[in-house]
């Protein structure tokens, strides 16, 4: 399995979200396996047996079929009438079941929505309480912060500031960074973990393409999603609210892909989220209970001026990388339990 492009959903299909169109829930649970149908099934805590489990496996139920089925089939194949009622009216959900696209999400209203949800009663981003990263010392002299400098030093001399316009032009300056921060993180840790772009992540409300996804492989047919990044120019309010609900989706799609062995009762996990206009940095962190935001201020200087004295962006870079390190470091390391997550976590929160 390649650590830069490895499938993530329980098929290999993808489902596109453009412009304004509107997905169902049932467009991706129609891509599930029988595994990954039974999986989604005890994330959305349907109460089905081990017995009703166990036919369902019997009869190799995936996803297309189950959305087939009637109460009448699902009883014909030795289901009870409880789980065969519970399956019909549940794939009818799945079928009327909106999902919007993240790009969609953009109004002061919608920010308050999505804030409400995590506790707070805002449409105002300052209102989302901080958290504090623990930063990782980054040696200057060291060999991938100095090809980062180089690298950026580079691309300044051929596609200019990252203050432009163009969209390639930011994204080419954060995944500099990016990718160097997680060869350190690979070097401290010696886990692994991959960069893929253009990601697409469908959670229970919410679908689309991400900027950047970074993932801890766990084994060669497992991996999770511990970081999400999303480039934004000059829009970060707007970018936060979108990384919210990418890393809500994100945190289904982690608590789908858990065998039922690995399954706790606390549902309790966390991801990152990075909000960058590749200049100016923002960090989250995103639990099912509540979201918290850097309130540092994080700033590279991305002009030409850095052609002929790179100190500003040597200084920009180290902060940022620090914070980066440190976020996927801890992710990395952090054992499985819903209870050290949780009390991780609260080492950050300054309430």
């Amino acid at each position: 399995m390649s650590e830069t492009s490895t499938p993530y959903t329980p098929a290999s299909t993808s489902t596109t979200v453009a412009g304004n169109e509107t997905l169902t829930l049932a467009d991706e649970v129609k891509k599930y396996d029988t595994e990954g149908l039974i999986s989604f099934f005890r994330s959305r805590d349907l109460g089905l047996s081990e017995n009703a489990i166990k036919i369902l496996e019997k009869e190799e139920i995936d996803g297309q079929a189950f959305l087939k089925l009637g109460k009448e089939e699902f009883r014909s194949i030795g289901l009870g009438l409880g789980p065969a009622v519970k399956l019909a009216d549940f794939a009818k959900e799945c079928k009327d079941k909106k999902l919007r696209s993240f790009s969609l999400y953009k109004t002061k209203k919608e920010l308050g929505e999505v804030l409400r949800k995590y506790g707070i009663d805002s449409n105002d981003i300052k209102k989302i309480p901080p958290f504090v990263p623990e930063p990782v010392k980054i040696d200057e002299a060291g060999k991938h912060f100095q090809y980062c400098i180089t690298d950026i030093k580079r691309k300044m001399g051929i596609i200019g500031s990252a203050k432009s316009s163009n969209e390639a032009v930011r994204c080419s300056y954060i995944e500099a960074i990016l990718l160097s921060a997680m060869y350190i993180v690979k070097d401290i840790t010696r886990k692994r973990i991959s960069l893929e772009p253009q990601f697409e992540v469908v959670g229970e409300e919410a679908t689309g393409r991400v900027d950047y996804a970074i993932k801890k492989i766990i084994d060669s047919l497992n991996e999770e999603l511990i970081c999400i990044t999303e480039g934004k120019q000059n829009q970060e309010v707007l970018g936060i609210m979108q990384n919210i609900m990418q890393l809500e989706s994100s945190y289904h799609t982690n608590k789908r892909k858990r065998k039922a062995s690995e399954a706790f009762d606390d549902d309790f996990d966390y991801l990152y989220g990075i909000v960058t206009t590749a200049i100016d940095w923002y960090f989250i962190m995103y639990t099912p209970e509540r979201v918290y935001c850097t309130k540092a201020d994080y700033h590279i200087d991305l002009t030409e001026d850095i052609l002929e004295d790179d100190a500003k962006l040597r200084q920009g870079v180290k902060e940022v990388m620090r914070v980066i390190v440190g976020l996927l470091k801890d992710r990395v390391e952090v054992a499985d339990s819903p209870d050290i997550k949780r009390a991780r976590t609260e080492k950050y929160i300054k309430e």
